[in-house]
């Protein structure tokens, strides 16, 4: 009986240990119910406050791949353009830099040459070139076009360090296909935007106020500090130069637009060797559009002839003032091509070259005749 008397105290014993753990287990968990929305401290260990496992990655899809491959080799031929103007301060002799401006642009070749838009670069007291490497150089503007918004930049770096960008063709681009744009947004590094070719063909104005013609539109996200960065191709090639975008707000919405490389391919080539875009004309002045409207001319009206120029030459008239002053000839059509606006007739003879002959329909006084006319260099 002593024995069993002592195994029953033993459970006693045990039986109280248990329910004073079970009391102090329960007095916890509720003490920690009642501070919920708080940190569970540092003697807390549970695995609420360790790391969650890691769940291993998918596989990259081939198209996810392929716009990496792209990215990774054609950025390091991106660079970042710093505009900046002189400053004198106030009352004082000295001068200080402002940024006033930056933008994107990308390397032609070897030699250094640097192909942007011309309103990243314009009004610049110096310029700075920033290289993917991120080591800045000064740069000088080489040649510029400003009629279809295009400049070349120069800088001095050992040609080891120097990617050209690889270059396309834009006249077999067809809507629908995808297009990769690079550049630097807001200042930022390296940033890659997706999207298509959303239509071709469009027409933009530029800082001249000329057309540029056969403009590519896309819906890849094109921001400040995007301007003067290329627009590429599903195999990484230059199909463009991003320029502008139609946004109220000045962000991107959709709507970018981008001056096609075989605009670019022409015109780099004569801004590395002249500075400048060999334009070909017949050597006149031309009236505005609205003076033409006004006098019902279904053409454009030449306001003054070049002395010695082509249009001279072919015996075109120009306007007289005075009592007896009269309105000069009217082009009405080039190469039989009606051209209704100066824009018009700008365009027909860009798709020119100088030395080549275009045959003018001109109106002069009710009588409408056909002259032969030989293009030459103007400005």
């Amino acid at each position: 009986m002593a024995q069993a008397s002592g195994v029953t105290a033993l459970h006693r014993l045990a039986l109280g240990a248990l329910l004073a753990a079970s009391a102090f287990v329960g007095s916890a968990a509720q003490s920690a119910m009642q501070e919920w929305g708080r940190p569970l401290g540092t003697e807390y260990a549970g695995p609420e406050v360790r790391m969650r496992a890691v769940m291993p990655a998918a596989p990259l899809e081939q198209e996810e791949s392929h716009t990496i491959q792209i990215f990774e080799r054609t950025a390091p031929s991106v660079v970042f353009i710093i505009n900046s103007a002189l400053m004198h301060q106030l009352f004082s002799r000295n001068v200080y830099e402002v940024p006033q401006g930056a933008g994107s642009g990308f390397i032609w070749n070897q030699e250094g040459y640097v192909v942007t838009n011309y309103h990243v670069v314009h009004n610049a007291d110096s310029l700075t070139v920033v290289l993917a490497d991120q080591t800045e150089h000064e740069a000088r503007v080489v040649g510029a076009d400003p009629d279809h918004d295009l400049a070349v930049v120069q800088i001095q770096v050992p040609r080891e360090k120097l990617s050209p960008m690889p270059v396309g063709s834009s006249h077999d681009l067809k809507v629908g296909q995808k297009v990769l744009a690079i550049g630097n947004p807001f200042g930022l590094d390296h940033t890659l935007t997706t999207g298509v070719v959303s239509a071709l063909h469009r027409s933009i104005e530029s800082m001249t106020k000329r057309t540029i013609e056969n403009v590519i539109q896309i819906d890849a996200a094109i921001n400040p500090g995007n301007s003067g960065g290329p627009l590429l191709d599903s195999g990484g090639r230059l199909i463009g130069i991003n320029t502008m975008i139609l946004s109220p707000s000045g962000a991107s919405s959709g709507i970018g637009f981008a001056v096609p490389v075989d605009t670019i391919n022409d015109i780099v080539p004569q801004l590395i060797q002249l500075g400048k875009v060999i334009r070909a004309g017949i050597g006149v002045a031309l009236l505005p559009d609205s003076v033409a409207r006004r006098s019902a001319a279904e053409g454009v009206i030449i306001g003054q002839v070049v002395p010695g120029g082509p249009a001279d030459r072919a015996g075109l008239r120009g306007t007289t003032q005075g009592r007896s002053g009269q309105l000069g000839d009217v082009i009405t059509a080039v190469d039989g091509e009606p051209v209704p606006t100066v824009d018009d007739l700008r365009r027909s003879l860009d798709r020119h070259k100088v030395g080549e002959q275009v045959h003018l329909q001109v109106l002069r006084d009710g009588t409408s005749r056909q002259v032969a006319v030989t293009l030459e260099e103007v400005q």
